[in-house]
Formats: structure tokens, C-alpha cells, sequence
């Protein structure tokens, strides 16, 4: 029951903390702060005030420190106060900006990492009430005793807590376990971790390696659920005590207790917390009778679009309406579903459309039945559930949002002839939308104890070839003592996904999935129908007619005025720019690049960019942090549009999807391999994921030149660092792409290690390919690469060959007797004809501009009664960077 009134806003019981129990999870502890590192103040833009932060390590108890910051901004005074959660494996910096825009609407924010993670010590608990559940009280203790922080009671802050995943757990575990939290916006999370990671009795065993492998390994969590994870991998089958371990540490060990305003936004693109998890937090919730609302949005764990602006302001309102008791605060409908509209024909991203209802609808609501045909079908376990079938890539898609594709019409699941049963529906005779979970009833038998099913409803189109699985989800069953048959009604992943007339529905039942554990015995699976499959359709639900825009009415007028001129002068408008034959053979050329921060901004990531690449160079790309390489390699990629400018790869345009990008290989950002299966097997499944044919992997050719020789039979858990970048450069080299962008590539590498990556760069260029690395390490570049590109603060510095640059007379090292102080440093800068001036040691690095000579800066430096040593031109690539930049490095 919803208790929202027109314009009231929602009011829970607040008697003094004196008179009612506080339900924090351990004895209250004076927090003790070890540290402080002061203030930090950015300002956004000239109307935006200034956010100051806090950064300060915190005792907790037991040894354990937990680093925070404190974020406020505007005037003084006291406001309600916002507790910031992170994502499993990260940090607080990962919530940084959102930390920092919440301060600016008038909070006071606190963010921390948790146990284990960042800089706070300790062992990961997975939200341990008597550890990081604990951690939350005491912070919440902590700001109940700073001045600029709204009070209810004596020792009882405003406070509403907000994060992603990890950090969404901690909001719904933060609320149930301590009655001073006032609202939550918890994202992409989980409401029962026991049955997120043991659905249905079937362990979810490549989520939970991710989860043991971003977490630095067995031995930094808890010892209880370190040994836990151990039994559970290796006999494939969760436990009665493994389930009560994680049920202990989820939201829903105090499901009764979580009364607050709740806003929970839930990822359709998700294996690992599917939407039934927001689904049951909702119900529990608002069965006590605290306002809900909920949001499904395009993005989760598997990739797919987050929606990180809307997402943001939604919370932001969400905490307006109910912290800041703002009854103009419009917080949204009580439940939004984000859905594909298709492809922007002009940048390549898909279309998003927001549908809603004034009600949430469960996962149920308008039911239609579709009888299913199909015999009663037979069908093998194989020995070792190998072959595995593929319904997601889970700890992949992210990175490259595979998921979203299934909404777009494009899937990558396979299921193995033989080991799965196929039924099918009729043509359905209109546009159909599914929103929820599809239901079915099914009669199965095994030859062994046990089985282990792989439930999914495929959209299949007319020619019965094309075959989509909404959002790549697959539910899995445990049918126990299934030797002498039992019918199941099987509950189908909640999706929401238009299928269109014409299609057909599409029910397999498959007996092995890649993400998840199957009995190792063979055996032979029998099923066959009990019943129809029923699709819940959701008819409340429904997309907002969008205003008829002002181009109706000018369009007409505008069409006829660019005929005329097109007619006129012969002009042809075409979707993207001609191919320029010229250009046929260059690698790549940009040209007046440019990338602001936001569009409204004047701010630039990348301003006026330019230069050119020829085949066989391995090019540098260096420039301190914030210089922009980042984001010149995204766009030269096609991620993301730049403002201005061009850039063609081999005479071609380059935007998102544009097929010359076929011939661009990359690694940027580090690549995210499945942690059982060998080094080969990962490289296969990658390239099977892109559609392309086999033999057009060179999978051979691209080993070779990585070197990793009998370790691609091998599991990739037992990589070593600098074996993991091998795989990932032998991945970015599959197809033998023209161009190779390599992004930090010798990160965590030894000198060993760096030596054999670079001696892969320069095998790969010698055949005649382009080679375009990003690095630090400036050593390692003037010894692997034939030239530079050298960027600071968006802009180009210098570009040429790395001798050219590196033996530039136009930058002298001066040795001094003793060193020179700053003041002096900086006064030399400022002379005529000196662009730069850098200390070093034993002197001074000297970049003169056309204006200036050697015999002039001398005679200047003995006027500044600079003890002069030795003049001579430098021959580090180190000393040129840093003379080039200016010292901002």
C-alpha cells in the first residue's frame, strides 16, 4: 500500500533516540579519525559553487580503517546529509563526481570504501552486519556530530543513502539495520544474495569467480565465505550452509525492518542481479508500508546503457522529496521502464524510450497464454557439461554492452544439438510486449539423481532462423530426485521485449549454460509440456506520446528550399563523407579534432587536434594525465563522436560502426577473460561473439606474435600479470587488424615482462602494420617506438620522428654546480626567447622558442648569477617530454 497523499510528503515516526531502539548491528564506537589530508575545491563552472572535500581515514573498531571524504559546498548551515556507496571492486573514487553534484544541490556527502577495497584495510565481508553493515552506523554516528548536518533528534542525522551494486546492498542493508537512514536509492543490486548467486539451487559459478577475482582473490575475504566459495566451486552444488552464509548477508535477512521512502533501480541487461531481485525487494518493502518506486533501467552488469544522468537526477530528486521535505520535488512515476527504440542513424546509439505506469506491475501482471507444440523430447547432459550452451558472457559484456545487442536485434547464444529441448508457439498475430517473467509448466525425468535445466524464450522471426534472446537471460532449475519424473512450473527471466508480429515464441529447455555449474555425471534429460506458456504483457504500462516537434511545420518549407539548391548546384548530400582516394594506403590522418567535456562547455578534453600515421610506424602517444590520449583513442575508435574535426583510417571516415573499423585492432582499458576456461578457449569465444567468420581470426598468426606458447592450453586463472596482457594483445591482434591501438599495455608488467611486450609491438609493425601505443613508461617508448605524438591539455605539442624530437636543438640540459631554487627557475622561464624550464637533476632542462639562442640564455643565466656548469643539447626522450609540457606532467 502506497501512503503518498497529493502533496504530502511521506512522515516516519520520529520519537526521541532516547525513547526508541536503534537497530545498528553492533555496540556503538566512538569513531576515531587517524587522518586528515585537508581540502580540495573545484569549481564546475562560474555559476556552480565550490565543492569542498575532506579526505580523512577513519578507525572502526578491530584494527580496521576505512578511508572516507566529505564533500559540502555553498553557504554554512545545516542540510540533510547523503551517504555514497561504491560497486564491488572499486573505490570511493568511483563516486566522486556524483558525491560532488549532490554537494552542489545542497548536501552533505560522505563516501567511503569499503572493507578491502581503496585504501580502507580489513577483510571483505559481502555487507557483514558485524563489518561493513557496522561500518555504516559509525559513519552515520560520525556525521551526526558535524555542524553543517541537519538533525532529527540528538545523535540522529538526516541521512539518505545511494549506490550501484555493492554499494546498492549497503543502502537496503544500511536501512534495515539502522533506523537513523530516512530514504535509499539503491541500483543494480541485490535484494538475496544467496539466490542471486545460487538461483534455484544452481550455483552461478562465473559471476562468483568474477566476484573472487575483482576482489583480489580467495584469501582478502573472510575466511568463512573464502572456504565457503572453495566447496561450493568445487563441487558445483550450493549448500544449506553456503545459502544461509550469504542469505545472512543480504537485505532480506531484515526485509521486515527496511520502512523507509525506497526508489530501486534495477538493470535489464543483468545475469548477475536480474530484475526479480528488485522485484522482490519492492513487495517487502512496501509491505511496510514505506513509498516505493521502481525503475528499469537499459544498463546492468552485462553492459547496455546506465543512464547515468537520468539515473542521477532521479536520486537526486528521490532524496529532494524526501530528505530535503520538498513537496514541488517531482521524484517520477511509481514505476518507468527504459526500452529500445531502435538505432540513431546518426551516431550509431540506440534509440531510448521511457514507458510508465502510476503503479508498479510486478513481474505477473496481464497474463496471455500461448499453447506451445512440440513431442516429448530427450536430450544429453554431456560427461563434464562441456560443451558448454552460451546465453551471456558474464564479466564481459560490460565492456562492450554484448547484452544491449539482443535488444537491437542482434544475439550471440548457442545452444548444442543434442543437448537441449526445442517448443514452439504459433505466429503471433499482433505486436506483442513482454514485461515480466514468462511462466511454464513441464513434466521431467532423469537417468540420474538429479537434473540441472537451462530455461529461455527466444523471439524467433519468420524465416525461423533468426533468433533473439531478450537481454541474453537464461533461468536456471534444480529438479531433485527427478529419476521418476516431476512436473515443474518453471518461472522464465523477467525481461521487457517487443516481439513483432509475425514472430514466433520460442521455449528451450537446455541442460548446460557457460555461466553456471551442471552435474558433471552424464545423463539424459526427458521433458515434454504440462501446460501453456504464459507471458505477462503489463497493459498499464505505457510509452508517453511524444510533443509533435517544431520540424513538422518547417520541414516541409526547409525540403523544397534544399532541393532547389541541391538542383541548382549539383551538390549530392550523402550520410557520411566520400572515401579519399589519396588516403587509400595511410593508416590513419586527424584533423582538427576536437572533444568539449559537455556540449554547452568551452571546456575541451581534445582542441584542434592533428596529425598523420604511414604504415610500418610504431607511433608514441604521450601527454601527462588529463591530456587528452584517453579520449583520442576512444574516438578514433568509434566509442564516442567528436565535436570538430575529422578522422579518416585508411582514406575512410571514422564514426560509430563504420566497417573501416574492422580494420582497427585495440586494447584499451584492460580485457576481461573467463577465469576457467584456457587462454585459446577465451580467444575463441571472443571472436565467435563478433559474428565474423573463423577463418578470419589468424587465430595461429596473432599467437604467434604474442608468444604465449603452451600456456594458451591453460586456464587463464593461472596467468601470471604479464601473460594476461599477452592474451589481451593477442586478442586486440585477431583478424591481423591494419591498425593497433594499444592503451598502457605493459601496465603491471616486470622488466622482463615489458621487454617481451615490447618485442611483440615491433614483430607486429615489421610485417607492414601500424602500431598506435599509449605509455608512461618513456624509456620504454624511445626503445620500442619509430615516432611520437606528444599532447598536453587536449593540444598538440610536437609530433616527428623520436630521434627528431628527442635530439631537438631547440632544448638544452644546463648543469649547475648546486641546484637552483624555483623563484629562479621560474624567472628563467619568463625570459626572452625561452619557451620553458624544467629543474632536473643537476640542472635545468631549457626549451627555447624561435627567438631564442643558446649564447643568449647563457649570458641571461650568468646576469641571474646561476652557477653555470656545462650547456649542451639533451638526448632523453624523459628530459624532451618534460621540456615539452612545461613540467605539468
Amino acid at each position: 500500500m502506497d501512503l503518498r497523499l497529493p502533496g504530502s510528503r511521506w512522515l516516519r515516526s520520529r520519537r526521541p533516540l532516547s525513547r526508541r531502539p536503534r537497530r545498528t548491528v553492533a555496540a556503538a564506537a566512538a569513531v576515531v579519525v587517524l587522518a586528515g589530508a585537508g581540502t580540495w575545491s573545484a569549481v564546475a563552472s562560474d555559476d556552480a559553487p565550490a565543492v569542498r572535500r575532506a579526505d580523512r581515514v577513519m578507525s572502526v573498531g578491530d584494527g580496521v580503517r576505512v578511508d572516507t571524504s566529505y564533500f559540502t559546498a555553498g553557504p554554512d548551515g545545516r542540510r540533510p546529509a547523503v551517504l555514497l556507496g561504491h560497486g564491488f571492486g572499486g573505490s570511493k573514487d568511483d563516486v566522486r563526481e556524483q558525491a560532488e553534484d549532490l554537494a552542489r544541490d545542497g548536501y552533505a556527502v560522505l563516501t567511503w570504501s569499503a572493507r578491502g577495497f581503496g585504501g580502507s584495510t580489513g577483510k571483505i565481508g559481502l555487507n557483514d552486519p558485524e563489518g561493513e553493515v557496522a561500518d555504516v552506523s559509525r559513519l552515520i554516528d560520525w556525521l551526526a556530530g558535524r555542524p553543517e548536518v541537519e538533525l532529527d533528534g540528538d545523535g540522529d542525522p538526516r541521512v539518505g543513502m545511494a549506490g550501484g551494486s555493492y554499494g546498492g546492498a549497503i543502502a537496503l542493508l544500511g536501512a534495515g539495520y539502522d533506523d537513523r537512514v530516512d530514504a535509499i536509492a539503491p541500483a543494480i543490486t541485490y535484494f538475496d544474495l544467496a539466490d542471486a548467486l545460487f538461483p534455484n539451487g544452481v550455483f552461478k559459478k562465473l559471476w562468483a569467480g568474477v566476484f573472487v577475482n575483482s576482489g583480489g582473490g580467495c584469501e582478502r575475504f573472510e575466511p568463512a565465505l573464502c572456504a565457503m566459495y572453495q566447496r561450493v566451486a568445487e563441487s558445483g552444488v550450493p549448500d544449506d550452509e553456503a545459502r544461509a552464509l550469504l542469505e545472512a548477508r543480504s537485505p532480506s535477512a531484515v526485509a521486515d525492518r527496511i520502512d523507509v521512502p525506497t526508489l530501486l533501480l534495477q538493470g535489464q541487461t543483468d545475469s548477475l542481479f536480474p530484475l526479480g531481485q528488485a522485484d522482490a525487494a519492492a513487495k517487502a518493502i512496501r509491505a511496510n508500508g514505506a513509498p516505493v518506486d521502481v525503475d528499469w533501467i537499459a544498463g546492468g552488469h552485462d553492459g547496455g546503457d546506465p543512464e547515468t544522468d537520468r539515473v542521477r537526477q532521479r536520486v537526486r530528486t528521490w532524496f529532494d522529496r524526501y530528505l530535503k521535505e520538498d513537496k514541488a520535488a517531482d521524484t517520477g512515476p511509481a514505476f518507468r521502464v527504459t526500452r529500445t527504440g531502435g538505432v540513431d542513424s546518426t551516431d550509431g546509439e540506440a534509440v531510448l524510450n521511457g514507458a510508465s505506469a502510476d503503479t508498479y506491475p510486478g513481474l505477473t501482471n496481464g497474463g496471455r497464454s500461448f499453447p506451445l507444440t512440440g513431442r516429448e523430447q530427450s536430450f544429453a547432459n554431456p560427461a563434464g557439461a562441456n560443451p558448454p550452451a552460451i546465453s551471456s558472457l558474464p564479466g564481459l559484456g560490460g565492456t562492450g554492452g554484448l547484452a544491449q545487442l539482443s535488444s537491437l536485434g542482434v544475439g550471440i547464444s548457442l545452444d548444442f544439438p543434442g543437448q537441449y529441448a526445442r517448443f514452439e508457439s504459433a505466429p503471433v498475430t499482433d505486436d506483442l510486449r513482454i514485461t515480466g517473467s514468462p511462466t511454464v509448466t513441464v513434466h521431467v525425468e532423469s537417468t540420474g539423481d538429479d537434473a540441472v535445466l537451462f530455461g529461455k524464450v527466444y523471439d524467433v522471426g519468420p524465416d525461423g532462423r533468426q533468433q533473439v534472446l531478450p537481454s541474453q537471460l537464461v533461468a536456471p532449475f534444480r529438479v531433485e530426485d527427478a529419476r521418476s519424473g516431476k512436473d515443474v512450473t518453471l518461472t522464465l527471466p523477467a525481461v521487457d521485449h517487443e516481439v513483432r508480429k509475425g514472430h514466433r515464441l520460442r521455449l528451450v529447455l537446455a541442460s548446460t549454460d557457460l555461466g553456471y555449474a551442471s552435474p558433471a555425471a552424464p545423463a539424459t534429460y526427458t521433458v515434454s509440456l504440462k501446460g501453456d506458456l504464459t507471458v505477462p504483457t503489463a497493459p498499464g504500462v505505457t510509452t508517453a506520446a511524444a510533443p509533435l516537434p517544431a520540424w513538422v511545420v518547417w520541414l516541409p518549407i526547409a525540403g523544397a528550399v534544399i532541393a532547389l539548391a541541391l538542383l541548382l548546384t549539383g551538390r549530392r548530400r550523402t550520410t557520411a563523407p566520400a572515401p579519399d582516394p589519396e588516403l587509400a594506403d595511410v593508416p590513419l590522418r586527424i584533423t582538427g579534432l576536437s572533444k568539449r567535456y559537455a556540449r554547452s562547455s568551452d571546456r575541451y578534453a581534445v582542441r584542434d587536434l592533428s596529425f598523420r600515421v604511414e604504415k610500418g610506424q610504431v607511433l608514441g602517444l604521450l601527454g601527462p594525465n588529463g591530456a587528452g590520449k584517453t579520449t583520442t583513442l576512444r574516438m578514433l575508435m568509434g566509442l564516442i563522436r567528436p565535436d570538430g574535426g575529422e578522422i579518416r583510417v585508411f582514406g575512410q571516415a571514422v564514426r560509430p560502426g563504420a566497417p573501416v573499423l574492422s580494420r582497427v585492432g585495440a586494447f584499451v582499458e584492460g580485457a576481461g577473460f573467463l577465469p576457467h576456461l584456457s587462454g585459446r578457449e577465451n580467444l575463441e569465444l571472443y571472436w565467435r561473439a563478433t559474428g565474423r567468420p573463423p577463418e578470419d581470426a589468424h587465430l595461429e598468426e596473432a599467437l604467434e606474435i604474442a608468444g604465449l606458447g603452451d600456456a594458451l592450453a591453460r586456464a587463464v586463472r593461472t596467468y601470471s600479470q604479464g601473460m594476461r596482457q599477452r592474451l589481451a594483445i593477442a586478442q586486440a591482434m585477431l583478424g591481423l587488424p591494419d591498425l593497433l591501438i594499444l592503451d598502457e599495455p605493459t601496465n603491471g608488467l616486470d622488466p622482463p615482462q615489458i621487454r617481451e611486450m615490447r618485442e611483440v609491438m615491433i614483430r607486429y609493425a615489421a610485417a607492414g602494420r601500424t602500431v598506435i601505443v599509449s605509455s608512461h613508461l618513456l624509456s620504454e617508448v624511445e626503445q620500442s617506438c619509430t615516432h611520437l605524438v606528444v599532447m598536453d591539455r587536449g593540444q598538440l605539442v610536437q609530433a616527428g620522428p623520436v630521434q627528431e624530437i628527442v635530439g631537438s636543438g631547440d632544448t638544452l640540459l644546463v648543469g649547475t654546480e648546486e641546484p637552483v631554487d624555483e623563484p629562479v627557475t621560474e624567472k628563467i622561464a619568463a625570459l626572452p626567447g625561452v619557451a620553458s624550464a624544467v629543474r632536473t637533476d643537476g640542472g635545468l632542462l631549457v626549451r627555447l622558442d624561435a627567438d631564442g639562442t643558446a649564447p643568449r640564455l647563457v649570458a641571461e643565466l650568468v646576469r641571474l648569477e646561476v652557477p653555470v656548469a656545462s650547456v649542451g643539447p639533451h638526448r632523453r626522450l624523459e628530459d624532451a617530454f618534460l621540456t615539452l609540457i612545461g613540467g605539468s606532467a
